[in-house]
């Protein structure tokens, strides 16, 4: 047991620094075009599901957390705010990139996503035609100045993601202790998750053969998509760093992955549930979300 651990706590600190790494790099590319992003999310209209799902892919913690906040204030259609769920992976670009060997995986996992995001967004926003018509009306009045004097849409960037994070990119100054701190802090938070997840996962498979873990992974059938779908829904970094982890370990489907990250919105979904007045919206979101990862996990993981 000793050996185990000694070894997962090593091969987990041999990722530290290319991470710590990565998060700089995402860090200083939020600083400088996080705002301008925001901003033509916000201006794309019936675009809106192709820019975000195309702003979804970028690894930044922060950003369902403020697609979630436009859409609470009706500056994003429901469509657009699916699009940036469905394309978002949490934490799983930068644990990918952080095990070179595994690279390739990056270009199939993030254009599937893409895929599902899209045809997700607009078939949503041409189903809920009259919401979205509303919405894109709102979004009019708000960029000519016209908009209700009464509405505060700048309190909806005071969201925080991680590790107590603005969310607000336009909100930081440039100091390079500050730009550090959060990588850093972010950075020894998932190092804690991927030692935990890897840690049960190599216990796991130092106490089961081979065979019979892919017989246990195998007998889940259709409820392999269905409970990584579940587990991704969790509103945590633990949940898409547990699945990257499975799957890179051969522990899990290429539909299973798919249908845990699409489902990984991070931080969005507490802040839908916490600022969404209309409670049929966050059931009607969720749902559409988990359905349409559960439903793209066993296309891909059946046909």
């Amino acid at each position: 047991m000793f050996e185990i651990v000694w070894g997962t706590f090593w091969e987990t600190l041999e990722m530290v620094p290319l991470l710590l790494a990565i998060y700089i790099g995402i860090e200083l590319a939020e600083f400088k075009f996080g705002d301008a992003i925001i901003t033509k999310v916000k201006a794309a209209g019936p675009a809106g599901p192709l820019f975000g799902a195309l702003a979804g892919i970028f690894p930044q913690c922060g950003f369902s957390v403020i697609a979630t906040a436009l859409y609470t204030q009706r500056l994003l259609t429901a469509g657009t705010l699916l699009a940036v769920y469905l394309s978002t992976s949490d934490e799983a670009l930068p644990i990918i990139l952080s095990n070179p060997e595994k690279i390739g995986v990056i270009a199939p996992l993030v254009l599937t996503k893409l895929a599902i995001a899209l045809v997700c967004g607009y078939a949503v926003d041409a189903i809920f035609h009259k919401d979205s018509r509303k919405v894109f009306s709102h979004i009019t009045d708000y960029l000519r100045g016209k908009d209700d004097k009464d509405h505060r849409h700048e309190t909806a960037l005071e969201e925080q993601a991680c590790c107590g994070h603005s969310a607000d990119a336009a909100s930081k100054k440039f100091k390079p202790a500050e730009i550090l701190v959060h990588p850093i802090v972010h950075t020894l938070k998932i190092f804690v998750f991927i030692f935990a997840a890897s840690l049960a996962i190599n216990i796991f498979i130092d106490r089961v053969s081979g065979e019979s873990i892919a017989g246990i992974f195998a007998s889940l059938g259709f409820l392999s998509p269905v409970l990584a779908a579940l587990v991704g829904l969790i509103p945590n970094c633990a949940a898409s760093v547990a699945i990257t982890e499975l799957y890179l370990k051969g522990l899990l489907t290429y539909g299973a992955t798919i249908a845990g990250l699409c489902a990984s919105a991070g931080l969005g979904i507490l802040v839908l549930i916490k600022e969404e007045k209309e409670k049929r919206n966050i059931i009607r979101i969720i749902a559409i979300l988990l359905g349409t990862s559960i439903a793209s996990g066993l296309a891909i993981q059946f046909f």
